[in-house]
């Protein structure tokens, strides 16, 4: 079964729900930057996500930069944003 894209009306609404994620210029994803203490706690982070990640089937587009993260979530199969993007990024900002 596809997975179907957010319509507007659903991502205005779920952009409502996570204000600090930013919608990509090109409207396929969403996207923060995290920012801890030092490199230890960012790997710690992304190490609880990765877990999520694995269990969800759905892994983010990200990148480490020694305090900093950067997270990208968009769903390849669907060309675009999904409610799988929406639900990943509450779950990651529940485990900051």
């Amino acid at each position: 079964m596809p997975i179907a894209l957010l319509s507007e009306s659903e991502l205005g609404a779920a952009l409502t729900g996570l204000p600090r994620w930013a919608l990509r210029e090109d409207g396929a994803a969403i996207h923060r930057t995290f920012t801890f203490e030092d490199f230890s706690e960012a790997f710690a982070f992304m190490t609880r996500v990765a877990l999520y990640a694995e269990k969800a089937d759905h892994h983010p587009e990200w990148s480490n930069v020694w305090n900093r993260v950067h997270v990208t979530l968009t769903t390849h199969d669907a060309g675009g944003l999904s409610a799988r993007d929406v639900a990943m990024a509450r779950v990651i900002d529940r485990m900051v």
